[in-house]
């Protein structure tokens, strides 16, 4: 590390190193946030998200994320999230979809009128 570099702190070189080797988060509509970078602990905690969540490939990206990182001296723990899809939306338990309007309407998700029973005509 050169001495300007030493300069500049852990979580601003974490998010070049992001920017300049992973640009596959970006191509992809995906997004990288740095929530941690402890100098003292040497703890880095970055969040993908965007295009990420739900991505096939995410597992792979943040595998070779944290490979590269352990390398880093500085750097004893990493941690790479990725949202799940499902979290985001609120899951299965979530009473409106997200246009608002709630998932039950027009017998989308019960029985209500959409199916009348034996007795209609």
């Amino acid at each position: 590390m050169t001495g300007s570099e030493d300069d500049v702190p852990l979580k601003e070189r974490v998010e070049k190193f992001l920017t300049r080797e992973m640009p596959i988060i970006q191509m992809h509509g995906g997004t990288s946030a740095v929530r941690k970078a402890d100098p003292e602990t040497g703890e880095v905690v970055i969040e993908l998200g965007g295009g990420c969540s739900g991505c096939d490939v995410a597992d792979i990206t943040t595998g070779n994320i944290e490979a590269e990182l352990l390398t880093w001296p500085e750097i004893e723990e990493i941690t790479v999230r990725v949202p799940n899809p499902r979290d985001t939306l609120g899951g299965p338990e979530q009473a409106e979809s997200i246009m608002g309007i709630d998932r039950t309407e027009g017998g989308r998700g019960d029985w209500g009128s959409s199916n009348p029973g034996s007795d209609h005509l």
